[in-house]
Formats: C-alpha cells, sequence, structure tokens
C-alpha cells in the first residue's frame, strides 16, 4: 500500500518545507498535479516545480499527473525535470499509444487517468504498457472536493480484468476526496496506491496518519474484489 500527498494542497508559501515534511512522514511519494487551465479549469505547476522537487528532496518518489489537453507535446519536458511516474488522462487529445511508447522508452513508469465518468473500460487496450492507472474519485481540477462512490465498482472493475488477464502487478490509484475512510473502500475494491492532499496537509502529525491509513488499506485491501 502506497499513500501519496499531493503537493496541490501544501502551503504554496512554504513549498521547500511542505516537500521536507512529506518526506519526513515516510511517504511513498509526492504526487504532482499539473493543470493546462484548458483540460481542466484551473491552472498550476510547470516542470520547474518537479526540479524543486528533486533538488530540496532528491530520495522522495516523484509521480506526476499531467491534466493536459496535449500532454504529449510535455512528457519528455517533465521526464528531464525529474518525473519518475509520468501519468496523463486517457481522455486527453493525443495519441494514447505513442504517448505511452515514449514515456516508457525514457525508462519512466506510464500510468493513465480516468475521469469519474469514464468507464475503466477505456483503458483496457493499453494496460499492457501502464505500470499504473489512476482513478480520479472527484472531477479534476480543485483541491477539497467530496469522494465520489460512484467510481469505486470501476476500481473493481478493473483490477478484476487486470488479474483475469495476468496483469495483477498493475498498481490501481485513486486520487480525491481521499481520507481514512474512503481509502479504505477503495483498497477493498482493488486500489493500492492512495493520493490525499488536504487530509493529510492539515494533520499535525502527518507520519502517523500516514501510518494508519497504510495499514487500514492493507488489512481491507480485496475484500470486495473476492
Amino acid at each position: 500500500m502506497q499513500i501519496l500527498p499531493s503537493l496541490l494542497a501544501a502551503d504554496f508559501g512554504h513549498l521547500a518545507e511542505e516537500m521536507r515534511r512529506v518526506e519526513e512522514a515516510r511517504a511513498d511519494a509526492l504526487h504532482l498535479d499539473i493543470m493546462d487551465a484548458h483540460f481542466v479549469p484551473n491552472l498550476s505547476f510547470g516542470p520547474d516545480m518537479t526540479v524543486l522537487a528533486r533538488r530540496v528532496v532528491p530520495d522522495l518518489y516523484r509521480n506526476v499527473h499531467l491534466m493536459m489537453t496535449r500532454p504529449d507535446l510535455y512528457a519528455e519536458r517533465f521526464i528531464d525535470a525529474g518525473a519518475q511516474t509520468l501519468q496523463f488522462h486517457v481522455e486527453a487529445d493525443c495519441d494514447v499509444w505513442a504517448a505511452l511508447k515514449v514515456i516508457r522508452a525514457r525508462g519512466v513508469r506510464s500510468g493513465l487517468v480516468l475521469r469519474p465518468q469514464t468507464p475503466a473500460s477505456a483503458v483496457f487496450p493499453y494496460l499492457k504498457l501502464c505500470d499504473e492507472v489512476l482513478f480520479m474519485t472527484v472531477n479534476p481540477g480543485y483541491g477539497g472536493q467530496a469522494f465520489m462512490s460512484e467510481v469505486l465498482p470501476k476500481v473493481r472493475e478493473l483490477r478484476c480484468h487486470a488479474d483475469a488477464c495476468g496483469l495483477g502487478a498493475l498498481d490501481i490509484m485513486v486520487d480525491g476526496g481521499i481520507n481514512l475512510e474512503t481509502a479504505a473502500l477503495c483498497a477493498a475494491h482493488g486500489a493500492n496506491q492512495f493520493v490525499a492532499g488536504s487530509f493529510l496537509f492539515k494533520q499535525s502529525d502527518m507520519g502517523a496518519v500516514i501510518t494508519q491509513m497504510r495499514e487500514i488499506c492493507t488489512r481491507e485491501y480485496g475484500t470486495k474484489t473476492r
């Protein structure tokens, strides 16, 4: 079970300190949401934020989620900046096959992302080129939204499909409204990676809560897929 705090919920006035806080909390990775104000109605970070993370916390894994209309035009810039996993939306306006191949050719883990309304089957054709799939459990673009439970059956569908196809090593990630309760629900349906923003950054002891979330998700994992 992997827990990834989302930098979007950090205090932007103290980003270096917030990155170190995530590392000290023994999170599995730092999650960076990249928004282009076109694919989603918000604007966030560019490649320089990934560079900053690599410089400030070089040992903290960098998971980069491109919420962009043309992720294929920017993928290599983010890889050069230090992305270690690069995810983009299956709904993006690009050649999904080609973009995944570029990412993998650079030795970076590749992932596809689905909006809450997109069926899980949309990623089925591409799974052999994916290391992970991210389900958005809120509408992408803003942090602090309420969890959308209607995504849970899609998580279960993908986990069962991947297992049936011999792709049991596929990581399934969830992002949006994640706290102890919703993380447990997602784990029960087959998710094993959890992005949490507002819930984690508001904690006085982020490390203790990450440990608790990891333990709960390990206990609940797969109980709704059997």
